[in-house]
């Protein structure tokens, strides 16, 4: 266990931010929890508390060799949403290829107030048809978790590549 990272019990938490923005959801289970700590920022370090990930981060375009959020965020995005297609496309009953991939693009913009993210799903579904792949695709995006997170908060594209 020395590679776990914990907050000691002897440590209060205080809520600070109390339902912003609280989702009036009802989870029947929580699966799994990711655990991760963060210092220094876009500049900094982050380390899960199992030690599976433990990167260094660097901004966008920076000097640093780290990677950064919007890398990450794509990356969990486009790992999550092949998941669901897979689970979809065995409903539908269409075979998902072999060499089914996402390029997952997240861009950092700027708006009025502050920053925001827009990102694009390009989706290589090689030898469906067009129906099919919009098919699979679409419930995708209604079950993957991420896409349920970003839907109606952030401009996302998603695009077929067949």
């Amino acid at each position: 266990m020395e590679n776990q990272i914990s907050i000691q019990d002897s440590v209060k938490k205080q809520n600070v931010v109390n339902n912003i923005n609280a989702a009036q959801i009802s989870i029947n289970k929580v699966l799994y929890t990711g655990k991760v700590h963060t210092t220094g920022g876009r500049e900094g370090a982050a380390r899960s508390d199992d030690g599976r990930l433990n990167i260094s981060l660097s901004n966008p375009g920076g000097p640093g060799t780290g990677s950064n959020p919007e890398q990450l965020f794509a990356a969990g995005w486009s790992a999550c949403f092949i998941g669901a297609m897979k689970i979809n496309a065995s409903s539908l009953q269409i075979p998902l290829p072999a060499t089914t991939s996402v390029h997952a693009e997240v861009d950092l913009a700027t708006i009025d107030d502050g920053y925001m993210l827009q990102a694009r799903l390009n989706v290589n579904l090689p030898g469906l048809t067009l129906d099919q792949a919009k098919a699979v695709i679409e419930a995708a995006h209604k079950t993957c978790p991420y896409s349920k997170a970003t839907r109606g908060n952030i401009n996302v594209a998603i695009n077929a590549i067949i």
